[in-house]
This record gives C-alpha cells, sequence and structure tokens, in this order.
C-alpha cells in the first residue's frame, strides 16, 4: 500500500471528523498576539466555521488525529469494524498544517478530536502534546478545542485543559440502555465522571482567578476558559425526543455545559449494496436544536415543550415554538404595547432580537402593524398570536385549523 502523503493524511481526517458536531468557538477569552512575539487570535472573522452567538465567525482546522479506533461502536464511521481508509497524522504534522494554514489566513483555530490507538491515555497524550507544541514552542495564541476521552487519565484531561480553550466529552447517546447496546467498551459513569470532573476544575480555576490580585504579565493558566461542551447522536437508538431533551436539561444543570450538540445520525448502507443511502433525520436534529434554544434562551421548561409533542416526539411539521402556542392558544393574543419581555417571548416568530426591537419602538410610539412588519422577519406568523394599536386577531387564535395555516402542504408520493 503506497505511504499517505500530508495531503493525502489531511483530505482522510478532514473527511472524517465531519461527523463530530461539538466545535463551537464561543465563551472562551480574548486574545490575541499584536503586541506580543506570538501569533494567532480567537478574535476576528474569518474549513469549517463555528459561529459565536453574536455572530461572529471563527475558522477552525477541523480534522482528527487518526481515524484509527480500537472501539468498535455501531453508530461510528470509524469503528474498528469499519471499511475505511485509515490514516494517521503525528503530532509534528498536525503542528505543521495548523501554522500553515493560519499563516495564510485560512484559519485561526483548530478543533483536533482522535480515534483511540493503543489505549485512551496514549491517543490523549499525542492530543494534548499537539496543543502544548503549539502554544508552548511556537507561541500560538488561537482559539484550541480538545476532544477529550472519558477514559483517559484525569491528569491528561487537567493538562488539556491548560492548553485549550475548550474542552469536550461526548455524552454519545441519551441513555445509558443505549450506550450499552451501541458502545459496549463505553460507560455512561465515566462519560458523566469526567464531564463532573472536568466542571470542577473549571469551577475551581474561576474562583482563583477572582480571589487572587494577579499582577499583567503574571496571568496564572486558565483551565478551558471556553468552558465545555458535548454531543449527542440521535437517531442511532430508540430515545425519544423526551429522553433528548431531558438529559439536555440535566448536562446543562448539573455539568454547566455551554452546548449541547445534536448529530443527525443514519445507517451507513454496506458497499456492496444496491440500495442508496437513507436520508439523515436532519430535519429532527433540528427541531431538538430549537427546542434546547427555548429552554436556555426563552424561559420555557422542559416539561412546557414537551406539552405539545406526540409520544414524546417533537412536531417535525412545525416548531416547538409554534407548537406549544397552539395547544396553549389561553395566553394569547399578546398586545405588544403591554406585554412584559417574558410573555413577547413566547410569540410564534418573535425572536430575542425582535423583542427586544419591540421593547425598544414602544418606549417611543404605540405599536401597529405596519411597525411590527418592520420588527420581526415574519408578520404572517405573529397574526394571530398579537394586538397592536390597529390589529386585533378575533377567532384566527381560535381557528381550528390555524395549524395548517404553517404546516407545510402535504405532498403526493410517487408511485415510482
Amino acid at each position: 500500500m503506497a505511504k499517505h502523503t500530508l495531503i493525502d493524511k489531511l483530505a482522510i481526517l478532514a473527511d472524517a471528523a465531519k461527523y463530530d458536531a461539538s466545535c463551537a468557538s464561543s465563551g472562551t477569552t480574548q486574545r490575541n498576539s499584536l503586541g506580543s512575539s506570538g501569533l494567532g487570535s480567537t478574535e476576528g472573522m474569518g474549513i469549517c466555521h463555528a459561529y459565536a452567538p453574536d455572530g461572529r465567525c471563527i475558522s477552525l482546522l477541523k480534522v482528527l488525529l487518526t481515524n484509527f479506533c480500537i472501539f468498535d461502536c455501531r453508530y461510528c464511521i470509524n469503528r474498528s469494524s469499519s471499511n475505511v481508509e485509515r490514516a494517521r497524522f503525528t503530532p509534528s504534522e498536525l503542528v505543521k498544517l495548523t501554522l500553515d494554514f493560519y499563516k495564510r489566513n485560512y484559519i485561526e483555530g483548530l478543533f483536533l478530536s482522535s480515534g483511540i490507538i493503543r489505549s485512551p491515555d496514549y491517543t490523549m497524550e499525542q492530543m494534548v502534546e499537539v496543543a502544548r507544541m503549539l502554544r508552548e514552542d511556537h507561541g500560538f495564541r488561537g482559539y484550541i478545542h480538545l476532544k477529550t476521552i472519558a477514559e483517559a487519565d484525569p491528569m491528561l484531561i487537567e493538562q488539556a485543559g491548560l492548553y485549550a480553550d475548550r474542552l469536550s466529552v461526548n455524552i454519545e447517546l441519551p441513555t445509558e440502555t443505549g450506550l450499552s447496546s451501541f458502545a459496549p467498551e463505553k460507560s455512561g459513569h465515566t462519560i458523566r465522571k469526567a464531564m463532573a470532573d472536568v466542571k470542577l476544575r473549571i469551577d475551581e480555576d474561576k474562583a482563583e482567578q477572582t480571589s487572587k490580585i494577579i499582577k499583567p504579565g503574571n496571568m496564572a493558566p486558565r483551565f478551558a476558559p471556553g468552558g465545555q461542551s458535548t454531543q449527542m447522536i440521535v437517531g442511532a437508538d430508540t430515545s425519544s425526543d423526551a429522553e433528548i431533551i431531558k438529559t439536555s436539561e440535566c448536562l446543562y444543570s448539573g455539568y454547566k455545559m455551554r452546548r449541547v450538540y445534536y448529530s443527525a445520525y443514519s445507517p451507513i448502507p454496506d458497499a456492496s449494496s444496491d440500495l442508496p443511502p437513507i436520508a439523515p433525520p436532519l430535519m429532527r436534529e433540528h427541531r431538538l436544536y430549537q427546542a434546547d434554544w427555548l429552554f436556555r434562551f426563552y424561559g420555557f421548561k422542559t416539561d412546557e415543550i414537551l406539552s405539545s409533542s406526540s409520544g414524546g416526539m417533537l412536531d417535525l411539521d412545525i416548531d416547538p415554538k409554534l407548537a406549544w402556542a397552539l395547544k396553549h392558544r389561553d395566553w394569547f393574543p399578546v398586545n405588544v404595547n403591554k406585554a412584559p419581555r417574558h410573555l413577547l417571548m413566547r410569540v410564534p416568530g418573535l425572536g430575542s432580537i425582535g423583542v427586544k426591537r419591540v421593547l425598544s419602538a414602544r418606549r417611543l410610539t404605540a405599536l401597529r402593524l405596519d411597525d411590527m412588519a418592520k420588527l420581526t422577519q415574519s408578520v404572517k406568523k405573529v397574526l394571530p398570536f398579537i394586538e397592536t394599536l390597529d390589529w386585533s386577531p378575533g377567532k384566527l387564535t381560535d381557528m381550528a385549523n390555524l395549524r395548517a395555516r404553517f404546516a407545510p402542504p402535504p405532498e403526493q408520493l410517487s408511485l415510482i
């Protein structure tokens, strides 16, 4: 077999990394090399793009150290029994690639994950070495996200947190039953302990930073200042949306996750099969992200979101906020000139930016329907749920077929 060139390895391992969704770069400290001898930055606009909540875009080299793996997780394309082309970087090769890409202004940081080779400790050592070389040997001050390995020695994860802006440990699947069935070599207890250790270390670091008076130029090392995130596979097992959402809520509250990422799964057909690949459940993934947003930023409780579900599954045809509103029509219409912020946040079609605009505009004038058309992207969607100075929905809010106004029309099935 011909030896892989560096570019060959990059093609294989960058493609293998596309299944890893947990690479957002928001939340870390703002740091750059201006006025110093280092290079790189966690700031600015920017082959993978991670978007911060404020819209800032950071370009990351998203790659695996290797796609060889001793584990045989049934949902993973890189599992040991999978017949995929394999490759492996050395730490020096990956450092060179990162620096070369940065100097060409292709990237502003690195997202590094890996299959498990030899042992979890050996693999984690290699990943930490990449981050150490970048930081200490080359003065790289750009963003680094390391996907840590739950089974690795806690001291290695400690070292990773001192070099990386963000750490993540994959929760993998929503339930212990699903994990034992699809990834029997992994343990939910081990994964949660690793997450708890990272959370505890982040909390300790923050407490230490606030309790000390640190002189300029003598800043103590920060431990994962961007916090931790995780990824959950959606659709590999029989977990319902209700189970997924409740697991996510526990992750946010118990481990202070900065973000839970959902990754739509579809079985990968056998190479010899004539059957087309199954379309991934991307809409289900999308609805879960919307539900996640509701309980993180819109004041919804998970039970409220799930109250409009059927059999524990979110409605795929309409977003969960609209589904809740249709089931709780007694909350509406909301008077946009008088209602407090938390009620405005429940109006379908009004996002946080739209609510902010409404609150600002109504200080100056009583809002009319024409004003709402300028303040929101979807005035058609808000019509049944709001009152303005010159608009009241009347019986529209209680129409029996109101859902049909928003749901996509039924499609004619093909006979071929």
